[in-house]
């Protein structure tokens, strides 16, 4: 038989075995199958399973439903809460109040005894939990002190009590987020009844008793975000994360799935590679549908056909606004100009992100520059060149209460188990926040949290980030410290020398089309002379657009250059101005400068870098 282990299973274990906890939440990809030794079944059903051995009665309690006991456990705990409620043994009431009833029904009295009453109340608390969530919790509460006051006694095979054997409780409650709501964080936006719930928990978890006994309470959700913070940042309640599958996992569910249907892995996959490190990102539910799929259409997989699959999984997860599957339609040789960031791409960054020893990755880059030198451009061409899945993060933040915490653990549980991944953050100074007092507790939390990925040891080599900025001094002291992103800055200015003159010519490329060389040339130094120095490869793309207007005229140099000075820059020379100076003074390579830095000192460059930014902070200008 087959093995498969799940470290979140190890972990719950722990915690209830130590006693480190009697109250938990676990997390993450709960709606998903597990493999419980036989077969692949829904989480509930596999850890009622795993949790079997040691004297448990498990519970479980969802909205959809009553509280389920198997009948062996529901007869134990029911006598158990007869004998707590009456304080008598319930075997010795049993024959003394057998008699007293037949007598009554005689009379014609329909009274009941006690523990008749006490064992109806029993019942019809199990049953009404589907209407009644509220009391079902309270039932539940009421359920664990009775197990301490009348203890659940372990009973053989024949139903005999085997003494000093006392068994405990295990709760699954399902759905926690739908019966704790976190609201808008406060209680003001509760209803009364969903507030009665809160304090019911928030009771039954703070009691000494429970925190010192030997019953257990799960509350399972997708995140512990979506619990009402009262129940959720209690000191006592611990949190336990599912997360995705690993290709270990996916690898193991496509041989049983084979096995099962009685397939040869060349019936489902065709492309070389395996398909468990293709399918990196799905759940075993979508790798199910993406199997059957095959099998039904009698078609093996092709690596685009599970590719596109991940991709539609991923944004179903995450939310078309929140990501985008890049992919490129240019790669470094499409780049105009950028001659030593290419050169500093190919030589160094390539190996460092494609590299599998982590003692050489690096977590990623920033890259800096005025807007409008072409840095996204460059570095999307980068990407397609790295022969890994390119992600674009577009909006992380949610107008939820408790939103922006679930899209991060939802984009979390993807990165993590995707085998290489690059992360592309266009305008990353407005992504993320500070980590200050005076900044939103969300946008605290978000920016401390991706700042711990980019540090994270054994994410590294996996998750690349490229940010892209503008203002780079905008991006938190705390990412641009050495270990994360903003350790390796990286420059990109406007063209000059000979990249100056490739854009030229690139630009102009449409309206000398068919003219000699010399005539080319000739118009190329002339264009070249107008043009201001500040221009910039934007700058030089909308050239291109403009003289492709023309490219079907016969327009001499004079004409050309006529075109050209009808054209007006726009207003942003010394924001641009100070972009570039901000790129230079945070740049963390010397020989990503430009040329005239090269043999001066980096002390003394960055102390009249800053002189000239203060004047245009003076002005104004940031």
């Amino acid at each position: 038989m087959a093995k498969i282990k799940y470290n979140f299973l190890t972990k719950f274990a722990k915690i209830i075995n130590s006693g480190q906890s009697r109250s938990t939440i676990l997390y993450g990809n709960v709606n998903d199958l597990y493999w419980d030794g036989e077969k692949y079944c829904p989480l509930i059903p596999f850890m009622l399973k795993k949790t079997k051995p040691g004297n448990r009665v498990q519970i479980v309690y969802e909205l959809n439903g009553p509280i389920r006991i198997s009948e062996k456990d529901k007869k134990l705990l029911r006598a158990c809460w007869i004998k707590w409620k009456v304080g008598v043994d319930v075997n010795d009431l049993f024959l003394k109040n057998l008699n007293s009833d037949i007598r009554n029904i005689k009379k014609g009295k329909v009274e009941k005894s006690q523990e008749t009453k006490f064992g109806e109340q029993f019942d019809n608390y199990m049953d009404k939990a589907i209407r009644f969530s509220g009391q079902a919790l309270e039932f539940m509460r009421q359920m664990c002190i009775c197990s301490r006051e009348c203890p659940v006694m372990a009973v053989d095979e024949k139903g005999n009590e085997i003494k000093g054997k006392v068994r405990s409780l295990l709760f699954f409650i399902e759905g926690a987020d739908m019966l704790l709501p976190c609201g808008k964080g406060d209680v003001s936006s509760l209803s009364d009844a969903q507030l009665r719930r809160i304090f019911i928990v928030q009771d039954w978890f703070s009691e000494a008793e429970f925190v010192n006994g030997r019953d257990t309470v799960c509350f399972v959700a997708e995140s512990p975000s979506l619990i009402h913070e009262r129940i959720s940042k209690m000191p006592q309640v611990m949190t336990v994360e599912a997360p995705s599958p690993d290709t270990k996992q996916r690898q193991h569910y496509i041989g049983e799935f084979c096995k099962f249907n009685k397939l040869k892995k060349k019936q489902v996959w065709n492309d070389r590679g395996s398909l468990s490190v293709a399918t990196a990102g799905l759940s075993i539910h979508a790798l199910r549908q993406l199997l059957i799929g095959a099998k039904h259409e009698e078609n093996p997989l092709t690596y685009h056909v599970v590719i596109d699959k991940v991709e539609e999984f991923i944004k179903s997860q995450l939310g078309e606004d929140v990501i985008e599957f890049m992919k490129p339609e240019h790669n470094l040789g499409d780049v105009v100009g950028a001659t030593r960031v290419k050169e500093f791409i190919k030589n160094y960054l390539i190996k460092k992100f494609t590299t599998t020893d982590k003692k050489k990755a690096i977590s990623g880059c920033a890259v800096a520059g005025s807007i409008g030198s072409g840095k996204t451009f460059i570095f999307v061409g980068m990407a397609a060149e790295l022969g890994m899945v390119v992600l674009i993060l577009k909006n992380l933040r949610s107008q939820w209460f408790g939103g922006t915490d679930l899209i991060f653990e939802r984009l979390k549980r993807v990165l993590t188990v995707l085998e290489k991944v690059c992360i592309l953050l266009d305008e990353a100074d407005t992504q993320f926040g500070g980590v200050g007092a005076g900044e939103h507790a969300t946008e605290r939390r978000l920016t401390g949290k991706i700042q711990g990925m980019m540090s994270d040891t054994k994410l590294k080599g996996k998750i690349i980030w490229l940010l892209m900025t503008a203002r780079i001094n905008l991006l938190s002291a705390d990412i641009r410290r050495p270990g994360r992103a903003g350790d390796l800055i990286i420059p990109v200015f406007d063209p000059e020398g000979d990249d100056r003159k490739e854009f030229v010519e690139w630009a102009l490329k449409s309206s000398v089309k068919g003219k000699p060389e010399a005539i080319k040339h000739g118009i190329y130094d002339a264009i070249d002379n107008i043009l201001p120095s500040t221009y910039s490869a934007a700058s030089f793309a909308s050239l291109r657009s403009y003289m492709a207007d023309y490219e079907d005229e016969d327009i001499n140099t004079q004409g050309i250059i006529d075109l050209i000075q009808d054209l007006i820059p726009a207003d942003i020379g010394k924001t641009r101005e100070y972009q570039k100076l901000q790129a230079m003074i945070n740049c963390t390579r010397k020989s990503l400068l430009p040329p005239e830095y090269q043999d001066k000192d980096i002390m003394e460059l960055k102390e009249t870098w800053r002189q000239q930014i203060q004047q245009l902070e003076s002005e104004g200008i940031s």
